[in-house]
């Protein structure tokens, strides 16, 4: 079977839109839906990520039942330390003592597993990972 990724639904506070656009932007994802209340993106092999008003008042607790984060995977390690700027200048802080090497996470001792960690004005928890050879 071929099978891959087809899209994902976020539901989200519809004031936090901007938010995601501009981060997906960041990301060179592009913008594949929007309207005032919803926003969808789909990255280079058209996965996408559809981001839609919520219709109740519960929160989201990634450490419950239910998906835990979105990772979304760069090319180099200077992309995962860019995100991290890009974040500051957003005013999100970085969780969990990231960005880091994950030695557990990486192949082989030869490559390594870079990921900065962050949540989303909805609580979203959201990862920015570089897997693969060790870069300077």
């Amino acid at each position: 079977m071929n099978s891959f990724l087809g899209h994902m639904q976020i539901n989200i506070d519809v004031q936090h839109i901007g938010f995601y656009k501009e981060f997906f932007a960041f990301l060179d994802w592009k913008v594949i839906y929007e309207d005032d209340s919803a926003i969808a993106v789909a990255d280079k092999n058209g996965s996408s990520v559809w981001f839609i008003p919520t219709l109740n008042k519960a929160r989201n607790d990634y450490d419950g039942l239910g998906m835990n984060h979105l990772a979304i995977g760069v090319s180099s390690q200077a992309e995962v330390d860019q995100a991290v700027v890009w974040l500051e200048k957003q005013g999100l802080p970085a969780l969990f003592e990231t960005p880091q090497h994950r030695p557990d996470f990486a192949d082989s001792e030869d490559e390594t597993y870079y990921q900065v960690m962050f949540e989303s004005p909805d609580k979203i928890l959201l990862e920015v990972v570089y897997t693969g050879p060790k870069q300077e």
